[in-house]
Order: structure tokens, then C-alpha cells, then sequence
């Protein structure tokens, strides 16, 4: 591959963010070194729903992780998924369906594989407005692990910085799904639904609601 072709590492976990995300550095024509995990989550379906968006926006390899069950999760755990009748109806704290140091992992993952491959850009689908109040999500957190890394790897030292890149950090939902609108994502193969049946969303949990309204907003269909 010609090493003046821009390389980055995307976290695709097969919902809508991600693969906004993942049509974005497309659309700038980077090659992509998508990253997913199978990490005991209950809405799995997602892993083959990135499997095809991967496939779709042809990145150059999509590697699965498969790491150990967190638990102490709705996600992950035998722990009922909350459900709401509207977006108003969520509650302000950290809901149950935060997975405690998903992202902490996730990213430091990412940076191992990101030096493994000489990559300095990685991108991740955090967002600090319409999201459920996951502490893993705010800008602080990525500016922080960002000034980790940078400390504690070979590439990092060696004044090869690490950039974590959030181009969806400031977005509502709507925005978002505009964005990949205009990049062609097709959202009937991505999963937003935290407790699926099959492929099936449910269209109650907190997700759900967020992605239902999004696309209200932006005056599409799902």
C-alpha cells in the first residue's frame, strides 16, 4: 500500500455512530483498519452488522476482539434493560446500562493494534449530547487517555503521536444521521437497540428512543 495513503484505526461496533463514523473517514479517503468486540454484549447482532458495513465501505481488514464478559451491566449481565415511554422519561444519572471501562479498554486496545500497524490517527463514535450519560463519552475522557498513550507507548515517545479523532463528540443525533445520509450509510444494517430480539429492535430502550427521534428531526425513515 502506498505509505503516503492516510491509515487510521476506526472502533466499529455496527451501530449508527460507529458507522457514521466509518462512512466519514471513507468519505476522506482513508484507509481504514476497522476494530469491533464481542465483549459478552446482549445486543450482539451488532458484530454482524459491522461485519457488512466493514465489507460495504471496503476497509482494509476488520478484526474481532474477543475479550471476557464485564458484567455489572444491563448490556452484559442478567439485569433487565431499562425502558422509557420518551426521551423526558430518561434519567439524568448514569443509567445500568453503563459498562463499566468499556471505552478504557476499547481505546487502549486500539492504540496497541494502532502501533502494531505504524497508524497514529484512531476514531471512535463518543458523543456528549444525545447520549446516556456514559462518563466514557465526554470530551475530558478522550483528551485525557489521548495524553496517556502518548506517554506510555514506544510510537508515542518517540514523538510519533497518537490523535484520537471524535468527529460526532458535538452532534446531536439528527446531525449525525444527516452525515451518513450524505455518505450512503445504509442505517437498516446497523444496531442501535441495547436488548434486540434477532434483528429485530425493540423501540423501548434508551437508544432506541434517541435514534427514533433522530430520525424524526432529520425527517427521514428508519
Amino acid at each position: 500500500m502506498n505509505s503516503k495513503i492516510k491509515k487510521a484505526i476506526v472502533l466499529l461496533s455496527g451501530g449508527l455512530d460507529s458507522t457514521v463514523v466509518l462512512s466519514i473517514c471513507r468519505s476522506l479517503n482513508i484507509s481504514v483498519y476497522a476494530i469491533s468486540f464481542d465483549y459478552g454484549q446482549r445486543h450482539k447482532i451488532e458484530l454482524e452488522f459491522a461485519k457488512w458495513q466493514a465489507k460495504k465501505f471496503k476497509c482494509v481488514s476488520h478484526k474481532i476482539f474477543k475479550i471476557a464478559s464485564f458484567g455489572g451491566s444491563a448490556l452484559t449481565d442478567d439485569i433487565d434493560v431499562p425502558v422509557n415511554k420518551n426521551i423526558e422519561d430518561m434519567p439524568k444519572e448514569i443509567p445500568i446500562t453503563y459498562v463499566p471501562g468499556r471505552n478504557l479498554i476499547f481505546l487502549s486496545f486500539a492504540a496497541g493494534y494502532a502501533e502494531s500497524q505504524n497508524i497514529e490517527e484512531i476514531y471512535i463514535g463518543v458523543n456528549s449530547i444525545d447520549y446516556s450519560g456514559y462518563p466514557d463519552c465526554r470530551q475530558g475522557f478522550i483528551d485525557k487517555f489521548e495524553s496517556l498513550i502518548n506517554i506510555s507507548t514506544k510510537k508515542g515517545l518517540e514523538g510519533k503521536k497518537f490523535k484520537i479523532k471524535t468527529p460526532l463528540i458535538n452532534l446531536n443525533k439528527e446531525e449525525i444521521i444527516l452525515i451518513g445520509k450524505k455518505n450512503n450509510v445504509d442505517f437498516s444494517k446497523t444496531c442501535s437497540c441495547y436488548n434486540p430480539s434477532k434483528k429485530k429492535m425493540c423501540g423501548i430502550c434508551d437508544s432506541c428512543l434517541l435514534r427514533k427521534k433522530g430520525f424524526e428531526n432529520a425527517g427521514l425513515e428508519e
